[in-house]
């Protein structure tokens, strides 16, 4: 059967056919070699050769019957059998340079094949060659199925890219075994590219915590510079009318404090701050003898008004015993004098407004209650000589008062002067003028406006004030109950004034007074204090013990000049 194999002589697989060489035929007597048979036809790739230019014409495969080749006679070889044999061993796979063909020959066209659809995919049509012939007709299709030469060597024309033909858009046609996969097979379209996807989260998370951080760091600067993310508007009452009660602290004080002016008073070294309130048009103003001392006779008085208006005072007159003076004002108009109440009339627990400028805070207000009357005070004596020594039968209160506060007035709920503030005690100095400086601790001492008022009135009126005495000196080292008549006067005088009113109503040296007008005298302070407390020509009634006894008498105070 013919299966297109070629039919004439083979080569002998140990010749080597060259060009231009004679051939000789094996002699008929020497013996045939038994060989195998070489089929010297070569299936050569099939090329697929594209040309577009119109001169040049499809190359198609030509088997050729190769045709006997004689070589020259070989060596004397061994003969077995009568015949030669090769110097070595057959190659059945024609393998060179023993086989055919050999490296001499040219290599062929390297091809790439056709990509190899899937089962069931359809196949487009081949593309056909310039005369009308298929482009990639298999080289052993020409007739006679004999052996196809290779293509020459020389020169051959390569066609242009672009008169290639072009493959059909395929996926199966773009398929390349030799080549790298550029993308899976069953993603058609452009190639995607894989995503690193933990370094686009890590990223992600990156730029989430910027912006969290710059979003956080924002709105705390907002909140701190603002106080909240929201204004804040809390509820609040409606402005009122400013109306008080007049008994009110505020309404005491509206009313009282117009009258209240402060003293800064300077001289002969000193300086010093107090309190005075206005007790008439005329300018005249009451205040403390321990202010206006530093003054002297020729130093400088300063008035300030509760609006701030300032004018310069006169003394017009002092009295340290009671520890009280009186300074004037001139050229100031619209003065509002302050009323004066009655202190006989207090009760202890009515409340009371102490005003004044402690630690020279003007216009200063405090309140309390009167804590008790009648309470026996000595102020002063820095001099050592008692010649500045004051006697006090005091109002008590708890209304705060401090330095600054003294000639200040103490009002009650009309803001009528009840008392002149003159006094504090101090928990490190005793008791003393308020102006040793020290704070208050709720026990604070005024002389009463009764009495206030009768020396303001002899001061304005006189320059000076009258003391009430009895005419007799006491024993101030006397430490038993009452108050003891001394032995011996002030110098070495007589104890006991003769035609004094003690001596006239029977006072004797040595005599120890227990009680004014019924009320218990425990020293000789408290003596002085009860006497101050009455005016000139008052007629008192006293209880004394002599020789153990108890007696009782009464007299008419007498007059003394004040300093």
């Amino acid at each position: 059967m013919d299966d297109g194999k070629p039919t004439g002589p083979k080569a002998k697989w140990w010749s080597r056919p060259s060009a231009g060489r004679a051939t000789h035929s094996e002699p008929e007597a020497t013996a045939q070699v038994s060989e195998p048979e070489v089929t010297a036809q070569v299936s050569e790739p099939e090329v697929t050769a594209q040309v577009s230019a119109p001169e040049e014409t499809e190359l198609t495969a030509v088997t050729a019957e190769l045709p006997p080749v004689q070589s020259p006679a070989p060596s004397p070889v061994p003969v077995q059998g009568g015949s030669p044999q090769p110097l070595h061993e057959p190659d059945a796979y024609s393998t060179p340079p023993y086989g055919g063909p050999g490296p001499w020959a040219p290599a062929p066209p390297v091809q790439r094949p056709m990509p190899t659809p899937a089962h069931g995919t359809p196949v487009p049509p081949a593309y056909p060659g310039p005369n009308g012939a298929a482009a990639d007709a298999p080289a052993g299709a020409g007739s006679g199925g004999g052996y196809a030469p290779p293509p020459p060597s020389g020169h051959q024309p390569q066609p242009r890219p672009e008169d290639r033909p072009q493959p059909l858009n395929s996926l199966w046609l773009q398929y390349d075994p030799w080549n790298t996969p550029v993308q899976p097979l069953t993603h058609p379209g452009a190639p995607v590219r894989k995503k690193n996807r933990r370094g686009s989260l890590l990223a992600g998370a990156v730029l989430l915590a910027l912006v969290a951080g710059g979003i956080g760091g924002g709105m705390g600067a907002y909140i701190e510079r603002n106080g909240g993310i929201t204004s804040v508007e809390l509820p609040q009452a409606a402005k009122d009318n400013g109306d008080r009660a007049p008994d009110s602290v505020a309404g005491i004080a509206a009313s009282a404090l117009p009258s209240v002016v402060t003293l800064h008073v300077s001289g002969s070294g000193e300086q010093g701050t107090g309190t005075g309130f206005v007790l008439d048009q005329q300018g005249h103003i009451l205040t403390n003898n321990h202010v206006v001392d530093p003054a002297g006779s020729s130093g400088d008085i300063s008035i300030t008004f509760s609006g701030g208006e300032t004018a310069k005072a006169t003394l017009v007159g002092k009295d340290s015993g009671y520890d009280l003076a009186v300074v004037k004002v001139t050229g100031v108009s619209g003065l509002k004098p302050l009323p004066l109440g009655n202190s006989d009339s207090v009760q202890v627990g009515d409340p009371v407004v102490a005003i004044g400028a402690p630690f020279d805070l003007q216009n200063t207000v405090t309140s309390g209650i009167i804590s008790a009357k009648e309470r026996p005070i000595t102020a002063g004596g820095e001099k050592g000589d008692g010649s500045d020594v004051s006697y006090v039968d005091a109002l008590q209160t708890d209304a705060p008062i401090n330095p600054g506060n003294s000639g200040g007035p103490l009002v009650d709920t009309k803001a009528r002067v009840i008392g002149i503030n003159s006094a504090i005690r101090a928990a490190d100095s005793g008791a003393g003028p308020e102006g040793a400086q020290a704070g208050s601790i709720g026990l604070g001492f005024a002389i009463p406006i009764n009495q206030g008022k009768r020396v303001a009135e002899e001061l304005i009126n006189t320059g000076k004030a009258t003391h009430p005495v009895i005419g007799v000196s006491l024993d101030m080292k006397y430490t038993g109950d009452g108050a003891r008549v001394g032995v011996k006067g002030k110098d070495g005088t007589a104890a006991v004034t003769p035609g004094g009113p003690g001596a006239k109503a029977g006072i004797k040296p040595g005599d120890i007074i227990t009680k004014v007008d019924g009320q218990r005298v425990h020293s000789g302070e408290e003596l002085i204090v009860k006497i101050r407390a009455h005016r000139p020509g008052d007629r008192l009634e006293l209880t004394l013990v002599r020789g153990g006894r108890e007696r009782k008498m009464s007299l008419t105070l007498g007059s003394a000049d004040g300093t």
